[in-house]
């Protein structure tokens, strides 16, 4: 019996990258909120994608959160 891996991406996120979930929070939401919901200093100081993509990738528990925060939006 196989358990799932904890890299494994969830199937709703199949085929969506990380610049994508980033780009769409931006714009949907705003840094502000983003920053307010998911306190990173890459959020709440000179937020860009270029460098939030650059911790996300570096940090697992950050990228879960954003993609918790991303799944969160579309179900709404």
């Amino acid at each position: 019996m196989n358990a799932p891996s904890k890299s494994a991406p969830r199937p709703a996120l199949e085929g969506i990258t990380l610049e994508m979930i980033v780009t769409r929070l931006s714009e949907g939401l705003g840094w502000e909120a983003m920053g307010a919901a998911i306190p990173i200093r890459c959020f709440t100081h000179d937020p860009s994608i270029k460098s939030s993509l650059k911790f996300l990738r570096r940090t697992p528990w950050a990228r879960e959160k954003v993609e918790q925060l991303y799944l969160q939006q579309i179900s709404r």
